[in-house]
């Protein structure tokens, strides 16, 4: 089950039902658990809550890298829970939120099941859900980063943990860079204009748009060289377009490279190669 609302701001009494409901759902006796999550939740405060031995040991989210959303398919990412107790674990939960209380968030998504049964290894478990993000249904505030994954584990015998930022990533815009020097060919000496443009994942309009005021590298690799060397920073203009004009010197491969931001995911173009005569 999953839910759209990064844009929009929770209730407390919601955002507390979100987390103890999926948590408790598979034992009679947690109502402490339930109650201390609805109780942190509602004071706006985001506190690891432990019951008996049971521990949340680590938890990832798309293998530790940011999610990149482009304008159009669903992207679903993997996250994985490593919890502990003398019993086992049975079951995991999680979901991903920003902001700097529970209580009143930025936005959460929820992942695509309710919780999920956990792999047993001795007295630790792992727990493996998934979470799709569809960038049809999101809009651009959602982008950067501080989203914290917040994760649950429910023991063999009814204890539960949870761990409120157990570990947080980056939502990204999807980016596109192109790069076109000319003339080709081009004498030996005279001025060589490299053209491009920059444009990322609009997720309000559903298109790519250009991406201005931003820093990107210059970089040429001689014909028969291995490595790229920066030659000089261009910045974007209003649009996101690329003009600058270096000397030709000799055969080689012409690419801007962007090193990306916290909101929008970092792009290189493949050389474009000059002949020099």
């Amino acid at each position: 089950m999953r839910f759209r609302v990064s844009a929009a701001v929770l209730t407390g009494a919601l955002a507390a039902t979100a987390l103890a409901v999926p948590a408790a759902a598979h034992a009679d006796d947690k109502s402490a658990f339930r109650a201390d999550l609805k109780k942190y939740a509602a004071q706006g405060k985001a506190r690891d809550v432990a019951q008996g031995d049971t521990r949340i040991l680590s938890a990832s989210i798309n293998g530790g890298k940011p999610i990149v959303l482009g304008t159009h398919g669903e992207k679903k990412v993997d996250i994985v829970i490593t919890a502990k107790d003398n019993k086992g674990i049975a079951r995991g939960y999680a979901q991903l939120w920003r902001g700097t209380d529970f209580d009143n968030p930025q936005g959460i998504f929820f992942t695509d099941q309710e919780d999920v049964a956990c792999s047993n290894k001795g007295t630790t478990g792992t727990c493996k859900l998934t979470m799709t993000l569809d960038p049809e249904l999101e809009y651009n505030t959602a982008a950067g980063g501080g989203w914290k994954l917040l994760v649950a584990a429910l023991s063999k015998d009814n204890t539960a943990a949870a761990k409120y930022a157990v570990t947080t990533t980056s939502i990204q815009r999807d980016s596109r860079l192109t790069v076109d020097a000319a003339p080709e060919p081009v004498t030996k000496n005279t001025n060589l204009t490299v053209t491009g443009a920059l444009t990322r994942a609009n997720w309000d309009t559903g298109t790519y748009t250009g991406y201005s005021a931003q820093p990107v590298k210059l970089q040429y690799r001689a014909k028969d060289a291995k490595t790229y060397t920066t030659v000089k920073t261009v910045t974007t203009d209003n649009v996101g377009k690329l003009k600058t004009t270096v000397k030709a010197t000799a055969d080689g491969y012409y690419r801007y490279s962007f090193a990306g931001t916290s909101t929008t995911k970092p792009v290189t173009t493949a050389g474009d190669y000059i002949d020099v005569r």
